[in-house]
């Protein structure tokens, strides 16, 4: 009987761990997410964005604003230009990253 004590007080520690983990890096994601807006130009710089898998596109009013350096240590794979237009190629998080701009942008 005190085994099973000794089991659940584990598993409940455990859990509380595991939660506490993703609450933090929850928290990470978005402290991030505000820097690569930022790297972007800040959010009036975004003029539309769209995400496909780990490709983040954004149009911007003024690329001469954008950080690419800040971007690309900030874990971004590559970056490519077109008039007034990135891709970044990001790892799964560009559809998190779009959700979030979505608030900002509101």
């Amino acid at each position: 009987m005190d085994q099973i004590v000794q089991y659940v007080i584990i598993v409940v520690v455990l859990i509380i761990v595991a939660i506490s983990i993703m609450r933090s890096k929850k928290k990470d994601f978005k402290i991030e997410i505000n820097k690569l807006v930022s790297y972007l130009g800040g959010k009036d710089n975004i003029i539309d964005y769209e995400a496909n898998k780990s490709r983040f596109v954004v149009t911007l009013k003024d690329v001469s604003l954008v950080n690419k350096e800040g971007i690309q240590k900030m874990g971004a794979r590559g970056i490519v230009e077109i008039d007034n237009q990135l891709k970044i190629v990001l790892s799964e998080n560009a559809n998190q990253l779009k959700k979030h701009i979505d608030e900002l942008k509101r």
